[in-house]
């Protein structure tokens, strides 16, 4: 069986089994997540992890009714198996939960041979803040894989005025401004309009992730990269609404496309000066930078568009240049109270 995700007429995404057409029960629960509102990323993701999930129960044998604690161990073995990642191994896991609950109103509860995480044990009585309350009795942690705490390091200053130096194109350049100076996502870049651009007043609207949409100041370098590429390269015949489109081709005039936007980092990343550069790594250097120059927490959360304060705070980790400026600067004043020297 060969399970894919396809688009029907009415641009809905469906489960599809080669041999025997729709499967049911997973395009009930895809049809269940749009109803909520969620965005069409969101909701390929879920299709994307019950391909995943159907191919498996196709290898295995398996179904959704006899899903347990214990196959979805099994599961995860498969996942390590195929070089799935852990923050996708867990997505999949809640995935696959969410399904099996749908389908029969029930949880997937835990059996003989599986095995679950362990809560820390913080002490009895003992609040982990204050050491005020009784800690309350938690629900059954559910199975997931562990993941590394990775730290992503910034570009250079270096690295970014080489990439910079690289761009031929207008258009080229204000998308990477766009992403440096306000820290915008690949998918905000694309859905940019030019509208959002507001010059007179000095701001950008961003359409965010999960339509949290934002308002961000809007730098004059920015305003300008805009401003040159609308007026010498953006096609005057265009029809797309999106600011950001095709400048050459058979698309010419068309919107950018996820792909278009991945080869222009693609392409320059054989310079092995800037083969870090992506477009991930410059919304972190965005982030960095605005907590080097001393933003608070909550301002760059709302600047950088997180629901969550803790994913704020894993894009401004120290990096190992940070960690070593500070390093040095605090052995130079042990050297000079102490009189240590060379």
């Amino acid at each position: 069986m060969t399970v894919s995700l396809r688009l029907d007429g009415h641009g809905q995404y469906r489960l599809v089994d080669t041999r025997r057409g729709p499967i049911a029960e997973a395009n009930r629960f895809l049809d269940a997540v749009a109803v909520r509102g969620l965005a069409r990323a969101t909701i390929r993701a879920y299709g994307f992890d019950l391909v995943i999930l159907y191919r498996w129960f196709a290898r295995t044998r398996r179904s959704l009714r006899i899903l347990s604690a214990e196959k979805l161990l099994e599961y995860v073995g498969a996942q390590r198996l195929a070089g799935a990642q852990p923050r996708s191994i867990n997505r999949r896991l809640t995935t696959a939960r969410l399904l099996y609950r749908f389908c029969t109103g029930r949880e997937l509860e835990d059996g003989p041979g599986a095995v679950g995480p362990s809560p820390h044990y913080r002490g009895r009585g003992r609040d982990h803040h204050l050491g005020l309350h009784q800690l309350t009795r938690r629900r059954r942690l559910k199975l997931r894989v562990k993941v590394p705490r990775r730290v992503v390091e910034p570009l250079s200053g270096d690295e970014v005025r080489r990439f910079l130096r690289s761009l031929r194109r207008y258009r080229d350049l204000a998308i990477v401004h766009v992403m440096l100076l306000c820290g915008l996502r690949s998918a905000e870049v694309l859905q940019l309009q030019p509208g959002d651009v507001l010059r007179e007043d000095g701001q950008l609207r961003i359409r965010g992730k999960g339509e949290r949409d934002r308002v961000l100041p809007l730098p004059h370098v920015v305003a300008r990269s805009v401003s040159d590429y609308v007026r010498w390269e953006r096609p005057a015949d265009s029809t797309s609404p999106r600011l950001f489109v095709v400048l050459q081709g058979r698309g010419r005039g068309r919107s950018m496309t996820p792909a278009g936007l991945r080869s222009l980092f693609r392409h320059r990343r054989r310079d092995h000066a800037v083969a870090r550069a992506n477009p991930h790594r410059f919304r972190h250097t965005f982030g960095a930078d605005m907590a080097r120059a001393g933003v608070r927490l909550p301002i760059l959360q709302r600047m950088m568009g997180h629901a969550d304060g803790i994913t704020t705070l894993q894009y401004i980790h120290l990096s190992m240049a940070d960690i070593a400026d500070e390093y040095q600067r605090a052995v130079g004043e042990l050297q000079r109270r102490y009189q240590v020297h060379r």
